[in-house]
């Protein structure tokens, strides 16, 4: 089973623990999997950047696998819109034009709000909420200096944990294709992790209540302040431009 690419928008509780269980992750199956999913984790983890050139030799070399599995992951990440292929002259991490950005936004703003109010139903009828409650812990607990490997690491487990207990074999087909690695690597306001902790405070609290309603709204509300804060700085970088 190939591993969903997760990981952008959840939310934090103050519950210390250093003696949680590590969050099972999804394991790659294949010498394919590994480069799709490493460039997937890189994006987030800085290691790759939107508009780099992806080589197939240094990929081959870096993740230890043949050329021909790098192939096949570049197919794979094209096929979901976050590599362009150009004939002849390899491939690339996609750059989002501003538009495109606000668009893959607007996409992500209702997936976020049906998330969160799917989990919720499924937390109403009765699903563990341990997974939920473990994976914020340790999302706030990399989010309290461990740095920024940690936090999308636990950001991902998050992740995996709501599309886990919302059960929804649609959200999960769906939301891997929504281009927020992209986003993030792109566009990295300052205060983009202030506004990520208190969305991800206030949409834990409705899910974990079982409350459809609220967690949809957080959501959304959620994917709104990040469009904000991301709106500004395409605001702030053209005006610097100008100059």
């Amino acid at each position: 089973m190939r591993c969903a690419n997760v990981g952008t928008f959840f939310l934090a509780c103050p519950m210390p623990s250093n003696t949680l269980p590590e969050p099972a992750a999804d394991v790659p199956e294949s010498a394919a999997d590994t480069v799709f999913h490493g460039i997937v984790q890189g994006l987030a983890q800085q290691r790759f950047v939107p508009g780099q050139r992806l080589v197939e030799v240094d990929l081959a070399a870096q993740f230890g696998v043949s050329r021909a599995s790098v192939r096949e992951a570049l197919q794979r990440l094209a096929a979901e819109g976050l590599v362009d292929l150009f004939r002849n002259k390899g491939a690339a991490i996609r750059t989002l034009s501003a538009r495109e950005t606000l668009e893959v936004l607007d996409v992500a703003e209702r997936m976020t709000g049906l998330l969160a109010r799917s989990a919720a139903r499924a937390v109403a009828a009765g699903a563990p909420r341990a997974p939920i409650e473990d994976a914020l812990a340790r999302l706030h607990e990399a989010d309290r200096g461990q740095g920024q490997d940690a936090f999308a690491s636990a950001r991902r487990a998050l992740y995996r944990a709501l599309l886990s207990t919302s059960g929804s074999r649609e959200l999960r087909r769906l939301l891997p294709t929504i281009h927020m690695p992209i986003v993030y690597a792109q566009h990295r306001p300052a205060a983009l992790q202030r506004i990520r902790m208190r969305d991800y405070r206030a949409m834990c609290e409705a899910v974990l209540q079982g409350d459809e309603d609220a967690a949809d709204a957080a959501g959304m509300q959620h994917v709104r302040n990040v469009r904000e804060a991301i709106e500004a700085a395409i605001a702030s970088d053209l005006g610097q431009a100008r100059r």
